[in-house]
């Protein structure tokens, strides 16, 4: 389906809900003191040291942090729609879509958090009989749509020559892929860790983001802020990026005692979380500004081109309304302190 000016509407609709819910919420927090609103996703990163060890919550004691979990990039944005939170980890995808009409969310990328590897996998329940993508034809195939596993999902597609509306896709959250997958209700599914791995003890992984990146399709995490909050908030935002780039650090120099950090947050065991964490290609904040990534400001990097790269991609997939030049998306990036 396309994405219309009504999409945007039923969003703004569903964010008062979210807020409802606990998502967001005032910038003052009970106690009197700021409140800063981030949006996280359960999944093994450098992130969860820094919510497990209350790393904000020490460097800001004049504020209130508040951690809320989402299942995809495409609830965060419908959250930053209705003002529901400030930060965010968000996968590349839904952050290029962010920036496209009819979302033009506001929000900067503030740093680079992973390159996405096996971490992200299109598997075939074994009991099908499916050896390779041709043989997703006819079949329900799940995905969390305008998610990075949606994006490398279609370009799967797209270098096997499968036509996607030969294909019924399903879009269902992570947790909703492990039960219709676990009832038999789909075929297969592109899909991260930790519901990847449950997947894949009776799946045949058909290609992953690790593969797909190296034929040109990389998909990424970000933070993204929204514009009026890094402007108004350069102290948390610099407590952020400290935080974010120790456990950057952590993760090549100290693996264990981040995987501790991640398997605490996620219920897994320190092993699985260790596995999960190998799956990923991590850069501090002094390698972002190379080439690869942010750049400098006299020799910006491919950041902007990639991003744009993957709304051009979902503009073909009728998934966003148009694509900004390349202008809009090197704006939209803050590149961290080396």
């Amino acid at each position: 389906m396309s994405v219309t000016r009504r999409s945007v509407l039923s969003l703004l609709a569903a964010a008062p809900v979210l807020a409802a819910c606990g998502v967001g919420g005032s910038s003052t927090g009970e106690s009197g003191g700021r409140q800063v609103r981030i949006a996280y996703q359960n999944f093994a990163d450098s992130t969860l040291l820094v919510k497990d060890q209350g790393v904000l919550e020490k460097a800001l004691p004049d504020h209130r942090i508040a951690w809320t979990s989402f299942d995809s990039g495409a609830s965060i944005n419908t959250a930053f729609l209705g003002g529901a939170i400030d930060l965010a980890v968000i996968g590349s995808s839904p952050a290029a879509a962010g920036l496209c009409p009819p979302l033009n969310i506001p929000y900067q990328v503030v740093e680079l958090l992973n390159v996405i590897g096996d971490s992200e996998a299109l598997v075939v329940r074994k009991a099908s009989g499916v050896t390779d993508i041709k043989g997703l034809v006819g079949r329900k195939v799940a995905a969390p749509f305008s998610s990075t596993a949606h994006y490398s999902l279609l370009a799967a597609f797209q270098q096997a020559g499968v036509d996607p509306a030969s294909v019924t896709l399903v879009d269902l959250e992570p947790q909703n892929i492990q039960a219709a997958w676990q009832r038999g209700d789909v075929d297969a599914a592109y899909v991260w860790t930790p519901v990847l791995s449950v997947l894949q003890q009776d799946g045949l992984t058909l290609t992953d983001s690790a593969k797909l990146a190296a034929a040109g399709k990389p998909t990424l995490t970000f933070t993204v802020a929204r514009k009026e909050f890094v402007d108004q908030n350069g102290d948390v935002l610099d407590a952020w990026l400290a935080a974010t780039d120790d456990a950057l650090k952590k993760i090549k120099n100290e693996p264990r005692v981040v995987a501790e950090a991640v398997a605490r947050q996620i219920g897994a065991s320190v092993d699985d979380a260790l596995s999960q964490l190998k799956q990923n290609i991590y850069v501090d904040h002094a390698e972002q500004l190379g080439p690869e990534y942010f750049g400098t400001a006299d020799a910006p990097g491919k950041l902007a081109e990639q991003l744009r790269a993957a709304a051009e991609f979902l503009h073909g997939q009728k998934k966003v309304e148009a694509v900004p030049d390349l202008a809009t998306f090197r704006a939209a990036l803050r590149a961290p302190r080396g």
